[in-house]
């Protein structure tokens, strides 16, 4: 499996660009992320290619949650700070990874019996690094929101 999660993951890394390209096409249109249609298309293309580099390095940490904290904390203050709401900021990613492995799929990587069986495996481990992001994310939104609660609070 660690031979096929290496192809997916250094395919969607060398073709960030183009999987990037794709995903702020979606994202800008789809009826789940509202806020995107406004962002300029440079933006979030940019977001998305910083995403899936920080997920190449988080997917081969020896500790994936440690290394989601270290990045996604960030990720998910500049979604806050640029007024994303999280359900959409979830949806975003959804579509990141569903295009990563649409993109794969195109490519025609699952090409034997053995691969199929690999790109199952690639795909819960996939599954289980944006699992962290998502509740990273969730949770760094929570902590901001929780903040500024409390500074508007005080200064009642």
């Amino acid at each position: 499996m660690k031979a096929f999660v290496t192809k997916l993951v250094d395919l969607t890394q060398k073709n960030a660009e183009t999987i990037a390209k794709q995903w702020a096409k979606d994202v800008k249109t789809n009826a789940r992320t509202y806020t995107y249609h406004d962002s300029s298309e440079d933006k979030i293309i940019l977001q998305a290619k910083d995403f899936y580099r920080n997920f190449q390095m988080m997917f081969f940490h020896e500790a994936p949650f440690e290394q989601a904290e270290e990045i996604f904390e960030k990720y998910a203050e500049e979604r806050y700070r640029e007024g994303i709401p999280l359900h959409e900021a979830v949806y975003a990613l959804i579509l990141m990874r569903r295009h990563m492995w649409l993109y794969a799929e195109f490519q025609s990587m699952f090409n034997t019996e053995v691969e199929h069986r690999q790109a199952v495996e690639s795909l819960s481990r996939t599954i289980l690094m944006f699992d962290y992001i998502m509740y990273v994310i969730a949770r760094k939104y929570w902590k901001i929101m929780k903040l500024e609660w409390l500074a508007k609070k005080n200064t009642q």
